[in-house]
């Protein structure tokens, strides 16, 4: 169920209208709290970048994880500095290309490693520059095979067998080697993220060299089902802990433990809202069609992601239903022209159907849990704006992205 009084998202969209992004800041902070174990919560921030949401989470002493030089600007725009704390921004990548070489050596910000050419590059460029090196351990495990980083099949991360060859060339330039990070995909469960507790230990000390910190990585699952369990995160930080513990006695002196969450923080804060504008049939399904597509909410279609899908009935409305009458299945789908635009799908692209509370005309529907890689992976496709994002924080509603319009996307064609 959504976590937001029916009449304030209606009072949100009647002000900004439809689609709109939505997120609950109280929600971000609990979620954060959760961590608070962890000596470094670091924000994958590519889930949600908006540079309102940035600040929110600076506010609450989580550092930033950015993989572009885009969202370096956007981490500095929200006020993160590695002059105030040198480890505020970290910049993750598997390439680095010369804008943003030029920005992570002006900004002394440290580049977690993922590849050996990468490691080169850094290594010529910026002597004694600030890094992480990003291990594959050989196994990966995601929700789904594009959500898995791990692994023969990830591109991801510098493997176990150039990791001898990486900590020479660190020597060699006098790199300063931060620590080890290890990530192996987005949704993994307790059981696959203690394998890469102890996939840490070995790396260590495989690796043979002195740091002072090691990073869980993020991928920590997130319910969007009722079917699916919530991350026991005082387990989850103690699995961590004991492995951290371990690394502490062959290293003989303290280390930094980090987690790097993106979607846990920010998922099951947001909610898409859109409006109902057809109700159609055909032989095989009942559709349900709003004007939100694809462009706004991707992850349907890209992994066959699942979201609770509600009907908000709008009050001029609400004397039209009959509410003797039982819910019916629905597919929900935009109004894009393409097949695949579709809310309801597998990870096959078989469209499958939910319960909706006699959907109207004019009814909004809202999409849960879209607060993690809804917004950031919209698109400008078919020419369709951006939608706007609002920030629900102590019962003020506060706009913190306008919507886009024609004339902003015409204006970078106009040459």
């Amino acid at each position: 169920m959504t976590i937001f009084n029916s009449n304030t998202l209606i009072e949100i969209t009647q002000q900004f209208g439809t689609p709109a992004w939505i997120y609950d800041a109280a929600t971000i902070r609990q979620q954060i709290k959760q961590l608070r174990n962890f000596d470094v919560i670091r924000f994958a921030q590519k889930a949600c970048s908006n540079t309102h949401i940035l600040r929110l989470m600076r506010e609450e002493g989580v550092m930033v994880d950015a993989v572009s030089a885009g969202e370096i600007e956007r981490s500095l725009a929200a006020g993160y500095s590695n002059s105030d704390n040198p480890e505020s921004i970290v910049f993750t990548a598997d390439v680095i290309d010369r804008e943003t070489l030029a920005l992570v050596i002006q900004h002394d910000i440290p580049v977690n490693i993922g590849s050996m050419d990468m490691l080169h590059r850094i290594a010529e460029s910026s002597p004694r520059h600030p890094i992480w090196i990003r291990v594959n351990p050989g196994f990966g495990h995601g929700h789904s095979e594009k959500t898995n980083t791990g692994g023969p099949n990830s591109k991801h991360g510098i493997s176990l067998e150039d990791l001898p060859q990486a900590i020479s060339l660190v020597n060699q330039y006098g790199l300063d080697l931060i620590g080890i990070h290890m990530h192996i995909g987005s949704g993994s469960d307790l059981e696959h993220l203690s394998q890469a507790c102890q996939a840490m230990i070995d790396t260590v000390k495989f690796a043979n060299v002195d740091i002072r910190a090691i990073s869980t990585g993020g991928g920590l699952p997130t319910p969007y089902s009722k079917n699916d369990s919530e991350l026991d995160t005082k387990a989850f930080f103690g699995l961590w802990d004991e492995a951290r513990k371990e690394i502490e006695n062959h290293l003989g002196h303290d280390i930094k433990l980090e987690v790097e969450p993106g979607r846990f923080l920010v998922a099951s804060a947001g909610v898409l809202v859109a409006e109902i504008h057809c109700l159609k049939s055909t032989a095989q399904h009942h559709f349900v069609l709003v004007d939100a597509g694809f462009n706004d909410l991707l992850r349907p279609s890209m992994y066959g992601s699942y979201h609770e899908i509600e009907v908000l009935h709008q009050s001029e409305f609400t004397d039209q239903i009959d509410t003797s009458s039982s819910a019916v299945e629905y597919a929900v789908a935009g109004p894009l022209c393409e097949s695949g635009d579709v809310f309801t799908q597998d990870a096959s692209g078989v469209i499958c159907h939910q319960a909706l509370d006699k959907p109207r005309v004019g009814d909004l529907l809202v999409f849960n849990d879209v607060g993690a890689y809804g917004a950031s992976m919209s698109s400008n496709y078919n020419s369709r704006p951006l939608a706007p994002e609002i920030l629900v924080d102590k019962g003020l509603n506060r706009l913190v992205r306008k919507r886009q319009n024609i004339r902003n996307l015409l204006a970078l064609e106009d040459v």
